[in-house]
């Protein structure tokens, strides 16, 4: 399975570069990475990971923000999910300003 993310700041209209992102599963760290200039982070995953199972893709929310000098309320997002499928790709977008977010399942 492949894993991607994408995240995009509402409050500027704007792709979040800078956001650390990591993917936790059965409580260790299985990837880490951080966001492109085009908030994009992709092909960032070990081999084998992820399979089957529960995971949870932890954004670094309050560290993006601070950085801006802006406060918020989420000093970091937690999407779990789980992998049915090892064979597919999954897309794990974030919408995010200081005070919301949203999330789906991509394409």
């Amino acid at each position: 399975m492949s894993l991607s993310t994408h995240v995009l700041d509402a409050t500027r209209g704007r792709p979040a570069e800078g956001v650390t992102v990591r993917l936790e599963r059965d409580g260790r760290t299985v990837g880490t990475g951080t966001t492109d200039q085009d908030g994009r982070l992709r092909d960032w995953l070990p081999d084998g990971e992820p399979g089957a199972g529960t995971y949870r893709l932890v954004f670094g929310t309050g560290a993006y923000f601070a950085r801006l000098g802006v406060e918020t309320f989420y000093p970091e997002v937690v999407v779990t999910f789980t992998v049915a499928d090892p064979a597919a790709h999954l897309h794990v977008p974030l919408l995010l300003s200081p005070f919301a977010y949203s999330t789906y399942r991509g394409s």
